[in-house]
C-alpha cells in the first residue's frame, strides 16, 4: 500500500511536499503496511497546474528524449541527478519510491528528433503519432513495429532503475488495451536489473477481459 501525490496535489506536487508526506508515512503509517511513495503525473512539467493539462506542455526531456524532473519543482534533480536524491531520502526512511509515467515518448522529444540512446534512431522514427492519449497531451505512442521502440522503453526504465525507482505506475495502458505497450514495458523492467513493481493504470476505465495477460505482465 502507499501514498500517491495526485490524490492531494494533482499534477503540481513538489519535492518538498513529497518528502514531507514521506516523513509522515514513516512516522504514522509504515507500521501498518503503507510503504510506497509515488510521485504521480507530470513531474516533468514545470508549468503544471492544479486542474487539467496545459496544451503543448513544456515538458523537460533529457538528451535522449526521456522525461526529466522539472527543476523548479524538484531542485535536487539539477545537474542530471534526476530522482536519485529524493529516492535515496525515501529509502533512508524505510519506504519505497515510485513514479508515474504515460505510455509513449514525449511529443517535444519527437519534434526535436532527439536520439534514442545507444542507437542511430531518433524519437520521430520510433513514434506513432496516430496513437495518442485522449486526455493527456504529453506524449505520442510508440511504433512497436520499429525496434527502436523497445530500445526506448529499455532506456527509460534503465534510467529509472539507476535512480532507485521501485514502483512504476504506467498510464493510458488499458482503454483501449495496449497489449504491445504493456508487454514492452514489462520486458524493459525485467531487463533493468532492479525489482520494479509495475502498476497499469487504465486512464479512464478498466476491463478484466485479459486478466491472465495482465497478471503475467504486471503487479497491479
Amino acid at each position: 500500500m502507499g501514498w500517491n501525490s495526485r490524490d492531494c496535489y494533482g499534477t503540481t506536487v513538489t519535492e518538498e511536499e513529497v518528502l514531507a508526506n514521506t516523513a509522515f508515512m514513516r512516522d504514522h503509517l509504515l507500521a501498518y503496511g503503507w510503504d510506497t511513495v509515488v510521485v504521480d503525473i507530470q513531474w516533468y512539467e514545470p508549468t503544471a497546474r492544479a486542474h487539467g493539462y496545459n496544451p503543448d506542455p513544456p515538458v523537460v526531456p533529457d538528451g535522449h528524449g526521456r522525461q526529466s524532473p522539472a527543476p523548479n519543482r524538484f531542485p535536487s534533480a539539477a545537474g542530471g541527478a534526476g530522482f536519485r536524491p529524493p529516492a535515496d531520502r525515501v529509502h533512508r526512511l524505510g519506504l519505497r519510491f515510485g513514479l508515474h509515467i504515460v505510455r509513449g515518448v514525449p511529443r517535444r522529444a519527437v519534434a526535436a528528433r532527439l536520439p534514442v540512446e545507444g542507437t542511430g534512431w531518433t524519437a520521430d522514427e520510433i513514434a506513432d503519432t496516430s496513437s495518442v492519449c485522449p486526455w493527456n497531451p504529453d506524449n505520442h505512442g510508440l511504433d512497436h513495429d520499429h525496434p527502436g521502440a523497445r530500445t526506448y522503453y529499455d532506456s527509460q526504465v534503465a534510467r529509472f532503475a539507476d535512480r532507485g525507482v521501485d514502483f512504476v505506475k504506467a498510464d493510458d495502458m488499458l482503454y483501449p488495451h495496449h497489449e504491445r505497450e504493456i508487454s514492452a514495458y514489462a520486458r524493459a523492467i525485467a531487463r533493468s536489473g532492479r525489482p520494479i513493481e509495475l502498476s497499469l493504470s487504465p486512464g479512464t476505465r478498466v476491463s478484466l477481459a485479459r486478466l491472465g495477460r495482465l497478471r503475467h505482465n504486471a503487479t497491479m
